[in-house]
């Protein structure tokens, strides 16, 4: 038996095996996660994890995209680019439309400045299949995104188990968790938060504006994707 990392299930079955590593099904959140004992060491990681951070195109345009949703007329943006970073051209043109765009990479550090303020937005591209620890980032970015704000997450849902074993997504090792619809119903109804499924991958998630999830300054979450 193992623990699901997104809700502490106990009661999780195995999904698949192959000879790299084994994956587990939990039954009340729907994860797919990989078995702790296959996760490769921290150097190793994070060697796969830059030399796979060749997205920059797809990430640049995610964001405007992101921007341009979030933007009222009224006010500059914070926004915090959460586990990847764009490049300084990309960073540039969101920039000069007034708002300021944090980047957080924990390949680089695995914590700084970026994580002790709030965000208007959170950007999210294809970094939550790197969580070992879901739940713990979870809570993080829901302590991060000021209330009516708004998270984007980009990350291939799983909607067939039965051609899993097909699924190239899975064959990258630093990929441990593989999320099905029901997976982000299950957080976002732990905290109260708006969710939207919409094309390509996308899920948005907004807190709502009279929620009392705050940042505590106190608290550290271990950062290991």
């Amino acid at each position: 038996m193992r623990r699901c990392p997104l809700c502490f299930n106990d009661h999780c079955q195995l999904f698949f095996e192959n000879r790299k590593r084994c994956l587990y099904h939990c039954n009340q959140c729907e994860l797919v996660f990989a078995d702790a004992s296959s996760h490769l060491p921290p150097n190793a990681e994070t060697q796969k994890y830059r030399l796979a951070n060749n997205k920059s195109k797809l990430l640049s345009q995610f964001m405007f995209d992101l921007v341009s949703q979030c933007e009222t007329g009224e006010q500059a943006l914070l926004g915090l680019n959460f586990g990847r970073t764009l490049d300084p051209k990309s960073l540039q043109r969101v920039t000069k439309r007034g708002h300021q765009i944090n980047q957080y990479d924990p390949s680089i550090a695995p914590w700084n400045r970026e994580l002790k303020q709030q965000y208007d937005f959170i950007c999210c591209y294809r970094v939550f299949e790197h969580f070992r620890f879901p739940k713990k980032e979870w809570g993080l970015l829901c302590e991060l995104i000021k209330p009516g704000g708004w998270i984007a997450i980009n990350t291939p849902l799983l909607t067939d188990h039965t051609g899993f074993d097909k699924w190239h997504h899975k064959n990258n090792l630093t990929h441990v968790s593989f999320y099905k619809q029901k997976s982000f119903e299950y957080l976002a109804d732990k905290v109260g938060f708006k969710l939207l499924f919409a094309a390509n991958d996308l899920i948005l998630v907004q807190k709502p504006s009279g929620s009392g999830i705050t940042r505590d300054q106190t608290s550290i979450v271990d950062r290991d994707f």
